[in-house]
């Protein structure tokens, strides 16, 4: 099967991420846990309530900054493939 067909029926998935071999992605997100509880045990309430709507909005611009950082990469691969397809004519 090739690789448009693959991701038309959803065996490709482009905002999934392999991050089970990388020691340093799961060292940052055990410490961004830890410190997301010992700072939420200090805080009140209200505190707690704007700290999470903070999150919130953080989530949201980093979905929106994926989104276009990959659509930024798919154009950049595009214009490669381009490049070398025109070299490979000359």
């Amino acid at each position: 099967m090739s690789i448009l067909e693959e991701f038309w029926y959803g065996n490709i998935e482009p905002t999934e991420y392999d991050t089970s071999s990388s020691k340093e992605y799961k060292e940052l997100l055990q410490l961004i846990s830890r410190n997301e509880e010992k700072l939420l045990a200090t805080m009140t309430d209200s505190q707690k309530d704007l700290f999470l709507r903070y999150q919130d909005c953080v989530r949201e611009y980093q979905a929106m900054a994926e989104c276009l950082l990959f659509q930024n990469s798919f154009c950049l691969g595009a214009k490669i493939m381009l490049e070398v397809m025109e070299k490979k004519k000359a």
